[in-house]
């Protein structure tokens, strides 16, 4: 079986599975496995993650095992997916990553909002 990075991601928000759909899209070699935090096998597999830290941000685990959230994990995905190389120094512009993670947590505090306002299984106005 070949070895892929896991991307952690809110299965409930229309907003991040519309991003995983692209990841998806960008992914032509099949480097990554999508699992929605909300699989039962994510706490088990992952018990260092708490269900707050995954609410509030994407998270990669690479093939070592180390753990990338939020804007680092964009940032390791700029370095992973060859389609996303061009993104990669701005990521990488020393002293940027502050910018970079405040710009993911405003939104990712809002992707309910910006998903749209209706959700099919009322996820969305848990999180307004």
């Amino acid at each position: 079986m070949k070895k892929q990075d896991i991307v952690l991601y809110d299965g409930h928000c229309r907003f991040c599975t519309r991003q995983i759909e692209t990841l998806k899209r960008l992914d032509g070699k099949n480097r990554l496995r999508f699992l929605s935090l909300h699989d039962p096998s994510v706490s088990a597999d992952f018990p260092d993650l708490s269900f707050d830290q995954l609410m509030e941000e994407m998270w990669i685990v690479s093939i070592d095992g180390i753990r990338y959230g939020g804007a680092d994990a964009l940032r390791y995905l700029s370095r992973r997916l060859p389609i996303l190389w061009p993104l990669s120094p701005l990521m990488h512009f020393p002293g940027s990553m502050p910018v970079w993670k405040w710009l993911y947590r405003q939104v990712a505090k809002r992707r309910y909002r910006i998903a749209g306002r209706t959700c099919e299984d009322g996820t969305c106005s848990l999180h307004r």
